[in-house]
């Protein structure tokens, strides 16, 4: 919250879009993937007056030195400036997820601060008075106890309407809610579980899902042990049918939170590209009526053709069980009419009746 409050990036994701153009108004990558050029907005400036140019994007990029910084230096060849209002970045070899590192929150690489102010002022003096270019700047920080912050009347896209926030730290939940319950604060964050409940059952109070990238999951660290009850696929599957998503979720985030699915990799990411990635049936959800994570033959409804079911037509399909060697009693199967097996006498055609019920029984085992 602070990060949008203050600066602004070239990309950022906005609601309803995950890359979203900011301070850069268009951007593109060559056809070899190894070119990434942004062209910036004309008329933008940081809240102390300077004009954003492309020298305060190289220098911002440069100066990044978070967790991502090596894998951004390994895989970005040159920082190239073009004019004032375009510049370039040079990969050393196509990278898919470049823009997943520089057009998020996932890096600070692409939130952009003024360079001559922060050649003045040093790093410390810019981690005291911080001059962005988001819709507020910065008014006062006091450690451990409050935020303040004013609206910047020279934002490019839209000056805020509430003048003036006021961010107050209180880590503890039931004490956010009082705050909240009795009128000292107009907005409170992370309210889960009882509280929320609590904050739906009084009035005058409205409960928001506030969009965080928040992920929770399961890893079998110990499947790779051959000695483990983890090594085998079906205990893995077992584990994963008995995980109630939909509880869990109704429990402590109202429905609010989503599910990835199988897995939180991406096949389009470097670390999911060489994996191949699908879903996996999940344990029934009555309320949403999703899928129930197990075959039935009662139902041609509930089979899995080759492009999921009919009620999920997108849903990948499983694995096709192998055919039985029995029937429904016990007796050995013998080779199909069509295709005889070597050395075997093929079947003896039946009557209609006698087929469909046997099929039927088939199907009820």
């Amino acid at each position: 919250m602070v990060l949008y409050a203050i600066h602004d990036a070239l990309v950022k994701p906005m609601p309803g879009v995950a890359m979203a153009s900011s301070l850069a108004e268009s951007w593109n990558a060559s056809a070899d993937g190894l070119v990434y050029e942004f062209v910036l907005r004309k008329g933008v400036r940081f809240h102390n007056g300077d004009p954003v140019t492309s020298d305060d994007v190289k220098f911002s990029f440069e100066r990044y030195k978070g967790a991502a910084a090596p894998v951004l230096k390994a895989h970005v060849a040159a920082v190239e400036i073009v004019d004032a209002q375009r510049i370039r970045f040079r990969l050393k070899q196509p990278w898919p997820d470049f823009m997943a590192y520089y057009g998020t929150t996932a890096t600070g690489s692409g939130w952009i601060v003024p360079k001559k102010y922060v050649e003045k002022v040093g790093d410390e003096g810019f981690r005291k008075a911080p001059v962005g270019a988001g819709p507020y700047k910065f008014v006062s920080f006091t450690p451990g106890v409050e935020l303040v912050v004013e609206a910047f009347d020279q934002y490019w896209r839209k000056v805020p309407s509430v003048k003036r926030l006021v961010l107050k730290v209180v880590p503890d939940e039931t004490t956010r809610f009082a705050t909240l319950k009795r009128g000292d604060a107009d907005v409170a964050y992370a309210m889960r579980g009882a509280l929320a409940e609590g904050v739906r059952g009084t009035a005058g109070l409205t409960l928001k899902p506030t969009p965080v990238s928040a992920v929770f999951w399961v890893a079998f660290l110990d499947q790779w042990d051959p000695k483990s009850p983890w090594h085998d696929r079906r205990v893995r599957l077992a584990a994963n049918y008995a995980i109630d998503r939909y509880a869990m979720n109704q429990a402590e985030y109202f429905g609010f939170a989503k599910s990835p699915g199988a897995s939180y990799l991406s096949a389009s990411s470097s670390s999911g590209s060489h994996l191949r990635i699908h879903t996996i049936p999940t344990r029934r959800t009555p309320a949403r009526g999703t899928w129930r994570g197990r075959l039935t033959r009662r139902s041609s409804a509930n089979r899995w053709p080759a492009g999921g079911t009919r009620r999920h037509p997108g849903r990948p399909a499983p694995e096709a069980p192998a055919r039985a060697a029995r029937d429904w009693r016990g007796t050995p199967r013998r080779a199909s009419a069509r295709r005889p097996a070597v050395g075997a006498r093929p079947a003896s055609p039946r009557p209609p009746a006698l087929r469909q019920r046997c099929a039927w029984r088939r199907r009820a085992d």
